[in-house]
């Protein structure tokens, strides 16, 4: 074992300090940049070699007249006044500033000092020279520094949200969904929705793993430790949109069960991004079985690499622009309307692919009957898909998406009485293939029950934001029709004063129903009221969607053991990090220190 080197007072004349580990080793760092050496380095030789290279030093400072240099702190604090920013200040600036900018593009944390750093030393010494190279060399942009900085700035963040969750006049709404990454880690990710200075914001709450079992009352104890590690009650949520395992986070499980223990009055939602999965659990035998050869071909093409490789390049001989063929799984509910158009499109290919592959699947591929049940069902989930992606964007509330699904189950009886009448307009594919009418025949026999089913599926399963009649005012007050309203509503009399003002109907033309109705929180408070309690609580899991495809960027075979939460928390957050408090807090920390 190497000697440990110790601290002489007279290095201070290199303006340098010492700190201690918890180890008892002694470090120099120094007071000028806040460099800290190894203890290797605790020497004359190398200390003055610091001071003189980077510093341009004047050596003979004893530790008497250091202590009399003015604090950096009240140095930089002279320095702001006079609107310049300390060098301190500045070097600091710059570091949090490209953690920052690593966080936001996902990008590990080692690239500022393996590429970043010394592609800009570079670029300074031949642009500006040596001087500036100089100065750049002092940004602390160690995988170290990196991570405290990022840590530092995603509780800043954290404690931005929480302020707002506090200061929110309502109880805000919450969507909550799990995923596994590429570990096998099963991630259960949250966002806040909350009324701050008349709009509404959606906000990262968190991302935390579910470390032993994944159980509804594991994830109801993470979602409750984060609310009472942070002192906020849990009854400050006033809804809950949950997606996934019913057994988990559906609307009977355990997890619904112990939030509604804990909070009586919370609203639970279930996600509106699953009506594919309510279309293929009611499929008949033959349609259900046309789906399956579907995946059954998909996985003959992808589940083996020859096979794959040898498909790409037939596609490439024949003239045939290749796409990427994704497996069929029950997850990728808005790649499956894709798949089926893609393979419907290439039929003939493909079909010459097993063909060439002496495959098995090729009497069922061949099929008539299956061509025209796979043109039916690429048909229909394309009508999913568009419904679906409608719905997809933020700001999305249960009225609005209730009355898009309103709107395409009102399409159903349209569609059977055209289909009864040998008519396939809407089904563009399927009438495409259709060329007697017995065919026309036999499938309208065995889609028309189908589509009754489904039309009745669609009634009960979804029927969250279905408003009554009496309380239609909130998606339009001024063509409501008052008499729907009992004379002893006791906000009708302020549904009458608001539709009586001119300036108020300018303001809800130009706005969204969500905003309209925040900025009359200070004028009609009970309408604002009823109606937000309404409007505030999450549709969809389409943000937990999102922040489940940047976990993939951050969780990779080379970062799998990466505590995901604060780096996902910068990269996906709106909210800015406060920069000058955080430095400020960190200049005061090494002030006290020495």
């Amino acid at each position: 074992m190497s000697k440990k080197r110790k601290w002489d007072d007279d290095y201070v004349r290199y303006w340098f300090t010492c700190t201690t580990e918890v180890d008892g080793t002694q470090r120099p760092q120094c007071v000028l940049c806040n460099s800290v050496f190894s203890n290797a380095d605790l020497r004359p030789s190398k200390l003055s070699d610091h001071f003189n290279r980077q510093h341009g030093g004047i050596g003979g400072h004893d530790l008497n007249s250091l202590k009399h240099v003015p604090a950096p702190s009240n140095q930089s604090e002279t320095l702001k006044a006079l609107g310049v920013a300390s060098q301190e200040d500045a070097l600091l600036q710059a570091s949090y500033q490209f953690a920052y900018l690593c966080a936001k593009e996902k990008n590990p944390h080692t690239i500022a000092e393996k590429l970043v750093k010394p592609c800009a030393l570079e670029i300074a010494q031949i642009v500006l020279g040596p001087d500036a190279q100089k100065k750049l060399q002092q940004v602390p942009l160690s995988d170290d520094v990196i991570h405290s900085r990022i840590e530092e700035m995603s509780q800043d963040i954290l404690q931005q949200i929480l302020e707002d969750i506090k200061a929110s006049p309502l109880k805000v709404g919450i969507q909550l969904a799990e995923t596994t990454d590429m570990d096998d880690c099963s991630q259960l990710m949250a966002f806040v929705r909350y009324i701050k200075e008349r709009e509404i914001i959606e906000e990262f709450l968190f991302c935390e793993p579910l470390q032993l079992t994944m159980k509804g009352k594991d994830v109801f104890r993470l979602f409750r430790d984060f609310f009472l590690k942070h002192k906020i009650a849990l009854d400050v949520c006033g809804s809950v949109c949950t997606d996934g395992a019913s057994s988990m986070l559906g609307e009977n499980s355990e997890f619904v069960s112990c939030v509604k223990k804990e909070v009586p009055h919370i609203v639970i939602t279930h996600c509106l991004l699953n009506p594919h999965e309510l279309v293929t659990k009611t499929l008949p035998t033959k349609l259900k079985e046309a789906l399956f050869t579907v995946v059954k071909v998909i996985n003959f093409i992808k589940g083996q690499a020859p096979n794959h490789h040898l498909f790409q390049a037939f596609f490439e001989e024949i003239g045939i622009e290749y796409s990427v063929l994704l497996f069929h799984t029950e997850m990728r509910w808005l790649s499956r309307g894709q798949i089926l158009t893609y393979i419907f499109e290439t039929y003939e290919e493909i079909n010459q692919f097993l063909h060439h592959q002496s495959s098995n699947l090729v009497d069922g591929f061949e099929n008539k009957d299956f061509k025209i049940y796979l043109a039916y069902l690429a048909d229909l989930f394309k009508h999913l898909n568009e419904l679906s992606a409608s719905m997809q964007r933020t700001g999305m509330n249960t009225v609005s998406a209730r009355e898009k699904l309103s709107a395409f189950v009102r399409k159903f009886p349209f569609w059977l009485k055209r289909i009864e009448k040998r008519n396939f307009t809407n089904f563009p594919f399927l009438e495409e293939i259709i060329v007697s009418d017995n065919e026309a025949l036999c499938i309208a026999a065995e889609i028309t029950p189908h589509l009754q089913q489904l039309s009745s599926f669609f009634h009960g399963y979804f029927s969250v934001g279905n408003l009554d009649e009496a309380s239609k005012w909130i998606l339009d007050p001024f063509l409501f029709n008052l008499d729907f309203v009992d004379d002893s509503y006791l906000m009708k009399k302020d549904l009458a004063e608001l539709r009586a003002s001119g300036q108020i109907l300018m303001e809800f033309e130009t706005m969204k129903l969500e905003d309209f109705w925040c900025t009359q929180f200070t004028v009609f408070p009970n309408l604002a009221k009823t109606a937000l309690e309404i409007l505030i609580p999450f549709a969809t899991t389409y943000l937990c969607e999102l922040g489940f495809s940047s976990l993939l960027h951050f969780k990779t075979k080379s970062r799998s053991c990466l505590n995901v939460s604060d780096d996902i928390r910068v990269a996906i957050s709106k909210k800015i990090p406060r920069f000058s408090d955080i430095i400020e807090q960190k200049l005061q920390l090494q002030q006290k220190s020495l």
